[in-house]
């Protein structure tokens, strides 16, 4: 019995390493055949590609490491490569090889000579690993995109567009099925169309535009329009701008007034420490600005539709205390502290007078906005809004439809008010302009209604 233990015990002893070397074999022989592809990420991933573009390829295999990545574009001929790279091999089992890399590449189609259509982004990734004969393990990841490097077409169809400085225009025009954005575009603001009849199969829209007050006289207007690739066109077209001389006002600051002024603003908004100038000048500079982008963000999503019928109705029995355009300058103690322009008209009647919409729309907006006090803003479609400041109440809600003539407030004197009167301000995609021309039924016709007439009959046609 105890020859037959020992007899066993040699055997094990003699096994032993035997079964340790194929152990070790097996191991060694799935390390360097292991299995597991190459990972690969890719960023952007266009559906489109029109222009220059710089890709941002990441890649990892956390085994036998990375041997070598490729990256190339597929038309109909041979495929064009872009980036072609091969890693070392380093330290036992490639531990200290390259497992992550993160590289970048640029594809330019006209330096390419790509033609218009599909074309087919291929990213090849070996491994180490001694699978495939060899060759190690292979990751493919494609990604299909269309070439198109071909802008999109527009014609202006209306012809004359004489505006006057810090005033409207509206220009009809034509562009190709592929247009994803289009408009008038001054310096960097842009003015968005609308299909015409809210039907975008016709190719015809039309554009609401403003000749800010406060851009340099000699400031270009173009027709611009992006399609579904960023294809961009610019292009000219026909208008006059009448130059517009704006009134200068002086404004004095008392202690008084900046009294009464400051404790009608919540005291959190100010400094602890400041003034009451430096409190005042606050409300005039930054709170001015933060209203004036406020506004004109909010007006950016109107309604495709026209909600309006003829002239905007002018406050009855109101006289004008302020124009469109002042040019403010502000003294204290004798001291120029401020300058600002006023983008709206100021007209007074009697103390907490009714408030009529001045035109159909719908209520975006109503309730305090800063130096405006208690505010109401109505889109009235396609671009156009109007807004009514310094109320005492308001009398309607955010989404209500409002009619030409309907009581929507009463004046009064919240926000930077010196006295009861209504701030009324015209907004063409958020830009104030002079809401004189629209309180006119002859410039509204020889501008406006024109135009959209020769467009129906070219609709029609």
């Amino acid at each position: 019995m105890k020859k037959s233990r020992n007899k066993k015990s040699r055997l094990i002893i003699t096994l032993l390493p035997t079964v340790i070397i194929f152990i070790i074999f097996i191991w060694f022989l799935m390390t360097i055949f292991e299995g597991k592809k190459p990972l690969a990420k890719l960023t952007p991933l266009p559906e489109y590609i029109s222009k220059s573009t710089t890709f941002n390829v990441v890649i990892s295999d956390v085994k036998m490491g990375l041997r070598d990545v490729k990256v190339s574009i597929k038309q109909d001929g041979p495929a064009v490569p872009l980036l072609k790279k091969n890693f070392p091999y380093t330290g036992l089992f490639n531990k200290k090889g390259v497992h992550i890399f993160d590289g970048e590449f640029t594809l330019n189609p006209k330096q390419l000579n790509l033609v218009q259509g599909q074309a087919n982004l291929i990213i090849e990734i070996h491994d180490f690993s001694k699978r495939r004969g060899g060759d190690g393990n292979l990751t493919i990841l494609e990604h299909k995109m269309t070439v198109d490097t071909i802008p999109p077409s527009m014609t202006a169809l209306s012809r004359s567009h004489n505006i006057n400085r810090g005033g409207s225009g509206l220009i009809i025009y034509r562009v190709s099925a592929d247009t994803r954005e289009s408009g008038v575009l001054i310096n960097d603001i842009l003015f968005q169309g609308v299909p015409f009849n809210n039907d975008p199969h016709t190719g015809m829209y039309l554009c609401y535009f403003a000749f800010p007050c406060n851009v340099k006289k000699d400031t270009a207007l173009y027709l611009w329009a992006k399609d579904v690739a960023d294809n961009e066109i610019k292009k000219s077209f026909h208008y006059h701008i009448r130059q517009k001389r704006f009134r200068k006002d002086n404004i004095r600051l008392s202690d008084r007034l900046l009294d009464a002024i400051i404790t009608s603003f919540p005291p959190t908004i100010f400094k602890p420490d400041d003034s009451n100038i430096e409190k005042y000048l606050f409300i005039n500079r930054i709170l001015r600005k933060e209203n004036t982008d406020f506004l004109q963000e909010l007006c950016q999503s109107p309604s495709n539709e026209k909600l309006w019928d003829g002239p905007w109705l002018r406050m009855k029995k109101a006289a004008t205390m302020a124009t469109f355009g002042d040019e403010r300058t502000y003294y204290y103690k004798n001291n120029v502290v401020d300058r600002q322009l006023h983008m709206g008209i100021d007209l007074a009647s009697f103390a907490r007078s009714p408030v009529q919409a001045a035109n159909t729309g719908r209520v975006i907006f109503a309730k305090d906005l800063g130096i405006y006090g208690l505010t109401i803003v109505i889109d009235h479609g396609q671009g156009l809004a109007t807004m009514y400041g310094h109320l005492s109440s308001i009398d309607v809600a955010v989404d209500q439809v409002i009619n030409k003539g309907d009581i929507i407030g009463i004046t009064g004197t919240t926000g930077l008010a010196i006295g009861d009167h209504l701030h009324f301000g015209f907004l063409v995609h958020g830009v104030p302009v002079n809401p004189v021309e629209w309180w006119d039924a002859h410039w509204i016709k020889d501008n406006i209604l024109k135009k959209l007439s020769m467009a129906e009959k070219l609709v029609e046609k």
